[in-house]
């Protein structure tokens, strides 16, 4: 069973993708066109939002720890996302690998009180703090003007925020018959909720 080194987002919903932030989910399709073209068994895992890169950060670019002040909101911040603890996706993925019911599918990691806009992370923040953050939003058009001039990684990355933060393209979809969801075939998974991962940072 082959497990390519993808995660994050599905790359075959990515296909109308904004440039340069395209090239990745391009780059993956490649090697699963290799992958099944030479009938190689797979299991694909999408497992949305690493925490360690969105939580700490409040969902903000650039950001590692939560303020306790201030909050930049992507949009209006309703759009959901999923986020997943890094144990946890590795627990998952580990799981995956002879289970005949992942055999030539793609696995979401969708554990259900992690999918989540960013408003609702900041409620859990400002919970765990007892204190309100003043808030700000950036819109859609001048978060995309701010990607001119900026190196061609960060524009990247930063294309992969939109469509998350803007777009909602974790969340916007049933999962379908070809593809499980991890925390469905595994309820013994005791998985880390995002309340309890943002009470590291107290």
């Amino acid at each position: 069973r082959f497990l390519p080194s993808e995660f994050g987002t599905d790359p075959a919903r990515m296909e109308n993708a904004l440039e340069p932030g395209r090239v990745t989910f391009d780059d993956k399709m490649i090697v699963r066109k290799a992958i099944e073209d030479a009938q190689i068994p797979f299991t694909y895992i999408s497992a949305n939002c690493f925490a360690g890169y969105f939580l700490g950060g409040l969902c903000q670019p650039g950001k590692i720890l939560p303020s306790r002040d201030s909050v930049v909101l992507l949009g209006d911040g309703n759009k959901k996302a999923i986020y997943v603890e890094e144990d946890d996706i590795a627990i998952y993925t580990i799981k995956t690998i002879d289970d005949p019911r992942t055999l030539n599918k793609t696995v979401y990691l969708r554990p259900p009180k992690n999918i989540l806009s960013q408003r609702e992370v900041v409620e859990i923040w400002e919970k765990l703090i007892s204190k309100e953050l003043q808030k700000s939003s950036i819109p859609k058009e001048e978060f995309l003007a701010s990607l001119k001039g900026q190196e061609y990684a960060q524009q990247v990355g930063l294309i992969h925020y939109y469509h998350v933060c803007y777009e909602g393209c974790l969340a916007n979809f049933e999962i379908g018959n070809d593809a499980v969801e991890a925390s469905e075939l595994y309820p013994e998974i005791k998985y880390t909720t995002v309340e309890e991962y943002m009470k590291r940072y107290l």
